[in-house]
Formats: C-alpha cells, structure tokens, sequence
C-alpha cells in the first residue's frame, strides 16, 4: 500500500519560513519524481517544485528563490523549504509522487499551510 503522509505545515507571519516534510512507503522512492503541489481556496491545484530521481529541480515562477525542494533516498522523505513567505502562499500542500513508465501517480492527503498576521 503506498502512502505519502505529509507534515509541517501550520500558520506562519508572513516573511516567515516554515519546512513541510513528505514522507514515503510502499514505493521505491528513489525510481519517482518527487513534487509539491499547492490548492488555496477557490483556485485550482497547482505545481509549486519537483526533484527528479537524478535531483533535477523545477520550480514555478511564484516561488523561485523563496522555496527550496530537496529528498532524502535513504529516508524515502522528500522536503520543501519554504522561505520569505507571503499571504498568497496560503493553501493546502500536497505530496505527489510519479513515475512515467510504468505510470503511477499517488498523492498525499495535504498539509496547510497558513500566512497570516
């Protein structure tokens, strides 16, 4: 049974930093690209980094430079460093792990991550 579990997120000033941690079983972690994914109210789903099995990085515009997206192979976890953050960061944080062939596609039940003063 694969299961992403998702920790870290939690409310935050804005300007503030926070580490959201995902950790993986029931994969082999290491064959997947790694990503975070982030839905706010109203807005749909979208890509906030990935890290490929060969450490690749992608990012969106939004958050370069402010976010860092980094795994662990050992620790089956990957992370995201999330800096200088801003109101519009508010949302649901979600865990994806994909692998293209074979395709899989699993998705963790999300963290939320609040920037409010």
């Amino acid at each position: 049974q694969v299961q992403l579990v998702e920790s870290g997120g939690g409310l935050v000033q804005p300007g503030g930093s926070l580490t959201l941690s995902c950790a993986a079983s029931g994969i082999l972690f290491s064959n997947y690209v790694m990503g975070w994914y982030r839905q706010a109210p109203g807005k749909e789903r979208e890509l906030v980094a990935t890290i490929s099995s060969g450490t690749s990085l992608n990012y969106a515009d939004s958050v370069k430079g402010r976010f860092t997206i980094s795994r662990d192979n050992a620790k089956n976890t990957v992370y995201l460093q999330l800096n200088s953050l801003k109101p519009e960061d508010t949302a649901v944080y979600y865990c994806n792990a994909f692998r293209r062939i074979p395709n899989y596609n699993y998705w963790g039940q999300g963290t939320q991550v609040t920037v409010s003063s």
